[in-house]
């Protein structure tokens, strides 16, 4: 039988400081990076119990990354996927941006219209959307090839998310900006521009970019249109070789490291514009 702890308040005080020492050792970073080395390890691990076969993942590679040219004149696999992602992020803000001031403006014509826009897109499949423009436009006469198809169908996908991020974004500023700005003398667009939306930033830049990421993954539909993007490149060679777990595994790595780029961007933008608001608090 244990005799009981005569003294458990000393006992809690000398172990306080090993804690301390514990956590002066391993840090908050030093932890982190060791909790995402053995999960890393453990992925791998997984992976491996495939038994892979490393030499068609070195062959097909070059094609995967985008370091060759296809067929149709344009790179392959990645470079394609990035080339993809970058237009439609930039027609998606633009549509966003615009359809968000429609919906927070007066007339009812205009958030009759981007109301609508915002719901069909928002509440039918991507893949359905896809197939729609590229197969549904011929009919009407215009033919959009491969690619601006899966373009255009981006852009108005995700143009209709961002739309109501940035209308959530612009309304979460406090009206009392706005009111001061005006008894300053400033005029409603150098309001908008100059107070309202650099504020309006800090709350639209986290899930903007969690919406990039996830266009970057959605790309992967493209591929049933033929486009020789990464999923579309990794359906092909594992179908030629028999191996479709390698050709996988390779595009859920590529796919997972671009992925790791746009939450870089997003880091870098939410601190540049937290500055002021951590300055202030």
């Amino acid at each position: 039988m244990t005799a009981l702890n005569p003294h458990p308040a000393k006992t809690a005080l000398a172990a306080e400081p090993r804690a301390q020492r514990w956590r002066q050792w391993f840090g908050f970073r030093t932890r982190l990076y060791l909790t995402w080395a053995a999960l890393f390890g453990v992925c791998v691990l997984f992976f491996l119990s495939f038994d892979l076969k490393f030499s068609i993942i070195l062959d097909k590679w070059p094609n995967l990354v985008g370091l060759r040219l296809g067929p149709n004149g344009f790179l392959q696999g990645a470079a394609l996927t990035v080339f993809l992602c970058l237009c439609s992020i930039w027609i998606s803000l633009l549509l966003g941006f615009v359809t968000a001031l429609a919906r927070l403006s007066r007339s009812a014509v205009a958030f009759g219209i981007a109301s609508f826009y915002a719901s069909f897109f928002r509440g039918t499949p991507l893949l359905i959307q896809i197939l729609l423009i590229y197969l549904g436009l011929p009919q009407l006469g215009v033919v959009p090839g491969a690619i601006s198809a899966g373009i255009i169908a981006l852009s108005l996908n995700y143009g209709a998310y961002l739309s109501e991020i940035f209308r959530a974004g612009i309304q979460a500023v406090a009206p009392g900006q706005r009111q001061a700005a005006a008894a300053l003398g400033l005029k409603p667009a150098a309001t908008f521009l100059h107070i309202i939306l650099p504020q309006a930033m800090r709350t639209i830049i986290p899930p903007t970019t969690s919406q990039f990421i996830s266009m970057l993954k959605d790309s992967s539909l493209i591929s049933v249109m033929g486009v020789w993007e990464v999923m579309f490149l990794a359906q092909s060679y594992g179908r030629s070789s028999y191996r479709y777990i390698e050709m996988l595994t390779t595009a859920a790595v590529i796919y997972w490291l671009l992925s790791i780029g746009l939450e870089l961007i997003q880091h870098r933008l939410e601190r540049h514009y937290g500055r002021g608001f951590k300055q202030q608090r």
